[in-house]
């Protein structure tokens, strides 16, 4: 199912009627086609499956490989709660079991979980299920750092704060891998 335009035009109509202001202001006309054009962008998510980037994926042979890092993907969200965003970086980390995917597909896997209402909590989770599910590794490592517009422009108001979310599976879940890892994510590789 996609994104109802009409629906979403009548409602943020209706929200700008009731806040007071004049819906037929020519600063305003647009508004409610300008919102529904960045809710398909926002939630375009909903109608993709996040494991179809990782189908198209290349045997490693008898090669035993490494951890796979890629660290500083950007992502952006919409908080569930409150219906504003959060933004932030993406680190993630697998070890293969048997076959690698191109480094380009990580970043479709985090944007397409993002695109969708969430909470950073429960994001970090369906990315590492998600790794889980498409490439079947030894083990998993995502590590989320967002700063949300609920926390830095309203109520609080901290806007130098940010939170930092961590999922691991199989082993990358072992402290002291998991804390090698954090340690690269944190000062790159030297």
């Amino acid at each position: 199912m996609g994104i109802d335009r009409e629906r979403i035009e009548a409602a943020v109509a209706e929200l700008l009627a009731a806040i007071g202001e004049d819906v037929t202001r020519s600063g305003l006309m647009q508004t409610p086609s300008r919102v529904a054009d960045s809710y398909e962008e926002f939630f375009g998510g909903l109608a993709l499956d996040p494991v179809e980037p990782l189908r198209e994926t290349v045997p490693l042979g008898d090669s035993d490989a490494e951890t796979v890092l890629l660290r500083d993907i950007h992502f952006r969200s919409m908080c569930e709660h409150h219906l504003l965003p959060f933004m932030g970086v993406a680190h993630l980390a697998y070890l293969p079991r048997d076959r690698v995917v191109g480094l380009g597909r990580l970043p479709k896997v985090v944007e397409i979980l993002a695109a969708r209402p969430q909470l950073q909590e429960r994001l970090t989770e369906e990315i590492a299920d998600t790794f889980v599910a498409g490439l079947d590794p030894r083990g998993v490592l995502v590590v989320l750092d967002a700063s949300h517009a609920c926390v830095t422009t309203r109520g609080a108001r901290q806007v130098d704060a940010s939170t930092v979310t961590i999922a691991s599976r199989g082993e990358l879940s072992d402290p002291v891998v998991r804390a090698e890892l954090i340690a690269l994510i944190g000062r790159g590789v030297a």
